[in-house]
């Protein structure tokens, strides 16, 4: 597996403990449809959230959440369409994004609720 991807799995499985600590429910990582990924869909509360995780060894090339673009947000809108309509769920759906910085073994998160409106 490239070194990018591994950091890839890396920032995602700390995203998924930080979720989980802070009282979020994982109900599914990585799930696929068309062309998108989902890296995780959480539940809290009465949401339905949508994670995006971007994970990079370093912010000197810009934010990793800076890497989450306009076709990328319609990919993941028609996954979360296809998950709804599949598992019959009925809560508000919000998407976040998770933003990872590693830097040897440590990691820095950011984690911006409601993150698409802030484009």
């Amino acid at each position: 597996m490239a070194e990018h991807n591994e950091t890839g799995k890396q920032g995602e499985a700390v995203a998924v403990e930080y979720l989980i600590s802070k009282g979020y429910e994982i109900i599914q990582t990585n799930y696929q449809a068309r062309k998108a990924e989902i890296d995780i869909i959480a539940r809290k509360d009465d949401w339905l959230i949508v994670v995006e995780v971007k994970t990079r060894s370093s912010a000197d090339f810009g934010n990793p959440e800076d890497f989450v673009d306009k076709k990328k947000i319609k990919l993941l809108v028609k996954a979360i369409d296809e998950f709804v309509q599949e598992t019959d769920i009925d809560l508000d759906i919000r998407f976040d994004i998770i933003s990872v910085i590693k830097k040897g073994n440590e990691y820095t998160i950011e984690h911006l609720e409601d993150a698409f409106y802030h484009f």
